[in-house]
């Protein structure tokens, strides 16, 4: 795990934690915000994808509080439009800033088939989620965009580890070929920030079950790990490992991402076996 800086003077971690159940609350609050913006841009993704009118294009999509922002080029105004509509049927979509351009001839060239649109907005979607589940990443500025397995990071992380911690999650991520890793390190109030995320973290009312699921899946979405063969039971915020891995590699980096996932105060691997 990064190492953090040292953290503020005994007296205004006093008063944070004072405030700590608002703070709890309006964490909770904004992780949840950034899990539905990402399924929200990946069902946009999806419905652009299947829709024959728009599926030729290459459009970006973010979302943000409930709104879409769209950009991109498409041949006609018709095209823009509909993929205004397009957008705004999407559940939890409420406004949608439409900053596509029309020009003729914007399908030029080879773009992405509609399987290959499918698999870019799903690994996305992925990358953003084990960035929120992580306790070091979720709480920073991060963009992710995915074109032919090529993920590409923008926004801002506080530390250079947090930045390279990002990049080798996303990197991890099975269906990744290559990470185009473009934070820029903002230290503007770093260490306040850092005080508020630790304080969050140790009063988050965060349920084994959620930990429990958020281990499995992130076993599932890595590369380097056969997740079939590892069973995860949490109790009270400490993981259980069970099963057989093909190395001790392997089991170093069960263990890892287990313990990085938010909530988690241990893990025990000792009946993780290696078999290889």
């Amino acid at each position: 795990m990064p190492p953090f800086k040292p953290l503020l003077l005994a007296t205004s971690t006093a008063l944070m934690l004072s405030l700590t159940p608002l703070a709890s609350q309006a964490a909770d609050g904004q992780l949840a915000a950034q899990l539905a913006a990402a399924r929200q841009e990946g069902s946009i993704w999806t419905a652009f994808a299947l829709n024959r009118h728009l599926n030729p294009f290459k459009l970006d999509i973010e979302v943000e509080a409930g709104e879409a922002t769209l950009s991109g080029k498409v041949e006609n105004a018709v095209q823009k439009d509909l993929a205004e509509q397009v957008a705004l049927s999407i559940e939890g979509i409420d406004a949608v800033d439409n900053r596509i351009e029309v020009a003729g001839e914007a399908a030029s060239g080879n773009p992405p088939g509609l399987v290959q649109r499918l698999e870019d907005a799903s690994l996305a979607a992925t990358v953003k989620s084990k960035l929120l589940w992580n306790s070091n990443t979720r709480g920073l500025d991060i963009q992710v965009k995915s074109e032919t397995g090529a993920i590409t990071l923008s926004g801002r992380a506080q530390t250079p580890a947090a930045k390279e911690l990002a990049g080798q999650l996303a990197a991890n991520t099975d269906g990744v070929r290559e990470v185009f890793n473009h934070l820029s390190i903002s230290t503007a109030d770093s260490t306040s920030s850092e005080v508020q995320i630790a304080v969050d973290e140790a009063r988050e009312d965060i349920s084994d079950s959620w930990i429990t699921s958020k281990v499995k899946a992130s076993f599932l979405y890595s590369r380097n790990l056969d997740a079939l063969n590892i069973s995860v039971n949490t109790d009270d915020g400490l993981v259980s490992l069970r099963g057989s891995v093909l190395s001790s590699a392997e089991k170093r980096l069960a263990v890892e991402i287990a313990r990085n996932i938010r909530g988690v105060r241990g893990v025990d691997a000792d009946a993780l076996r290696i078999t290889g």
